[in-house]
């Protein structure tokens, strides 16, 4: 589970937090006047790790020859 910490405590405390990552492999939520702006987590060698977190993120597409968000785009002037 991610840890959550202000940005203002963690600037003075950086590298003790890079340590803790790097040992125990937890990720960090580092957050702006309570948004969460970064998210620091432990580096992998392997590639399919990043896409791990995209697996089963499609739930059903039912027409795979139609446009996606056409509404999404703006027109040129």
């Amino acid at each position: 589970m991610a840890r959550i910490i202000p940005k203002s405590r963690f600037k003075p405390r950086a590298p003790q937090y890079f340590r803790e990552i790097q040992e125990n492999g937890d990720e960090i939520i580092i957050t702006d006047r309570g948004r969460p702006v970064l998210r620091i987590t432990p580096y992998t060698e392997d590639p399919d790790d990043v896409l791990k977190e995209l697996r089963h993120s499609v739930k059903r597409y039912s027409h795979p020859l139609e446009p996606v968000g056409l509404d999404d785009w703006e027109t040129l002037p």
